[in-house]
């Protein structure tokens, strides 16, 4: 079932989002996130966008959410999307249908286009992306540093209008 974020769901989006902090190059934040940073981020979020969960047996096994893709004025009806999938939980359509919603919801607020970002490589998430109609829109190489490795970012677009 797919809903939008409650305050009780702090906990398991933060044993989610840090295991890809401990162990993945996904994210290119390096220190976890307490459950305090992260209720004060999903508000901030919820305020402007929308935050969305995936629950299934009663726990959340995934989340998305868009944000501001930058913060200059004339980029407001752009916006960044996040979607993020308990390792266990992988390969069962959830990541796909936490998407579809969100897109689904950002064209009902009016936005027009939505940008992924994406560390390379990283095939499933770039087959994600375009299966769901995402282009490739940039590519820039090594401009990440985590575990000692340069990452390369790819941006995927998605045009609402």
């Amino acid at each position: 079932m797919i809903r939008d974020v409650r305050h009780q769901d702090v906990e398991y989006i933060c044993r989610i989002y840090n295991e890809y902090v401990k162990h993945t190059v996904i994210t290119f934040e390096e220190e976890v996130v307490s459950e305090e940073a992260m209720y004060a981020r999903i508000e901030k979020i919820k305020k402007d966008y929308c935050y969305i969960v995936y629950e299934m047996d009663g726990e959340v096994v995934g989340y998305a959410y868009a944000s501001a893709w930058r913060t200059r004025s004339a980029y407001r009806f752009c916006v960044e999307s996040t979607v993020y999938v308990e390792k266990n939980a992988k390969g069962k359509g959830i990541g796909t249908a936490l998407y579809q919603e969100l897109i689904n919801r950002l064209k009902l607020l009016n936005f027009r286009v939505i940008m992924g970002v994406i560390a390379l490589p990283n095939e499933p998430s770039v087959r994600l992306h375009e299966k769901l109609g995402f282009y490739e829109a940039g590519y820039f190489k090594k401009v990440g540093l985590k575990f000692n490795q340069w990452i390369d970012v790819g941006y995927w677009q998605y045009d609402i209008v």
